[in-house]
């Protein structure tokens, strides 16, 4: 069903839908199919619409790129839709802000064997840190964005909960959103369905109804992640030894930026048996390649660092709280015990084990649809390394 035009005046729940007019929104612009839509609903309301757009790496190497976020040519697709409708648009040069933020993070994560989430960085350090700022100097009541989640006032502050469409959830990327950052932001397709969203995008004209997603990291468009770490970090990749968990040296690697943890193909070593071989474990120190059987991945205890807490209350030191969490975007959240601390850390207890869990990764907590923050993974504690502890 689509939204009219009154209705879409509440989506920004401003809680003064007949006051549209002459309240600006800024709406931060990718280029791509979601945010237009954003920007046509709002601007179809009646606000006063505002739309910025990040140039966030090489224009050049930017321009040939069709699948990834912030590029040439999704900086020109956002100016397009912004002279269709008749409302301002700029591009803010955020290159070194991102490099510095979020690419050199990226790089040194790899590096010490973990497995980065680059856009929950990029959302946590430069779009709604610097790009909320912005929209703010430009007199934005709120800055609205594509995401697709959703915002709800409660008795407390603003909560945050997952889309109504499961398939297009980006509640994971968002964790680490503040309850101060919320006040300012709105998320207006997270009760809409893909479908309903390029709905929209036809109904208003957009050229961009049929464009694809974005599917890449914006910096890594040919998936190349060891390419962008060596330029990034110039001769930091050292050759090691891939051993087994009982001690047998396999054979050699040229960098551990090669390997995640689980990861199965592609090892280029086998056991006489035949028995499959998984990544268990990445030593930077050592420069090693732990491998083993399956099993020595399990995995239920999670230590985090850096938790992001969007519950009632202050967090109280040792406060324990039985919440569903997720590990990767993509899986459904699982049950878990855990227990928080007021140097910002958490142990995560879950109540079955899980495989191919890295440091690096993001533990999002979940009461039922509502998002309650969520933590950096800084040791995963697989059957391997407890059994280490014995």
């Amino acid at each position: 069903m689509m939204n009219t035009m009154s209705e879409s005046t509440d989506l920004l729940h401003l809680g003064k839908p007949a006051q549209a007019q002459g309240t600006r929104v800024v709406v931060a612009m990718s280029g791509g199919v979601d945010s237009s839509v954003v920007a046509a609903l709002l601007k179809e309301a009646g606000y006063d619409v505002v739309g910025l757009t990040m140039q966030l790496y090489d224009h050049g190497k930017a321009i040939s790129r069709k699948k990834a976020c912030c590029a040439g040519q999704d900086i020109y697709d956002a100016r397009q839709v912004a002279d269709r409708l008749g409302f301002p648009h700029y591009v803010l040069d955020y290159e070194s802000r991102f490099k510095e933020s979020v690419m050199e993070d990226f790089a040194d994560s790899y590096l010490a064997g973990e497995t980065p989430v680059p856009c929950i960085k990029c959302n946590q350090e430069v779009k709604f840190k610097d790009l909320l700022a912005t929209a703010r100097e430009l007199g934005g009541e709120v800055l609205a964005t594509g995401h697709y989640v959703r915002w709800h006032q409660g008795e407390q502050g603003p909560e945050l909960y997952r889309a109504i469409d499961s398939s297009r959830d980006q509640s994971y990327f968002l964790f680490n959103t503040t309850p101060e950052q919320l006040t300012s932001l709105r998320f207006p397709l997270g009760g809409m369905s893909k479908t309903e969203t390029r709905h929209h995008a036809r109904r208003f004209g957009l050229e961009v109804a049929s464009k694809p997603d974005s599917q890449d990291i914006c910096f890594v468009p040919d998936g190349d992640y060891v390419g962008v770490v060596a330029r990034l970090r110039p001769g930091a990749l050292e050759a090691g030894e891939i051993v087994h968990i009982n001690g047998a040296v396999l054979g050699r690697h040229r960098g551990i930026i090669h390997y995640t943890i689980g990861q199965r193909r592609g090892l280029g070593v086998s056991l006489p048996a035949g028995d499959p071989l998984y990544v268990i474990k990445l030593d930077p120190r050592h420069h090693r390649v732990i491998v083993g059987p399956k099993e020595a991945l399990s995995c239920q205890k999670l230590s985090l660092r850096d938790v992001n807490w969007l519950g009632e209350g202050m967090k109280q030191n040792g406060y324990a709280v039985q919440l569903k969490v997720k590990i990767r975007s993509s899986q459904e959240p699982v049950t878990a015990d855990i227990v928080l601390y007021d140097d910002d850390r958490a142990e995560v207890t879950l109540a079955s084990p899980e495989y191919g869990v890295s440091p690096g990764q993001a533990c999002v907590f979940y009461q039922g649809e509502r998002v309650l923050g969520g933590g950096w993974i800084r040791q995963a504690k697989t059957a391997y390394e407890e059994g280490l502890a014995q």
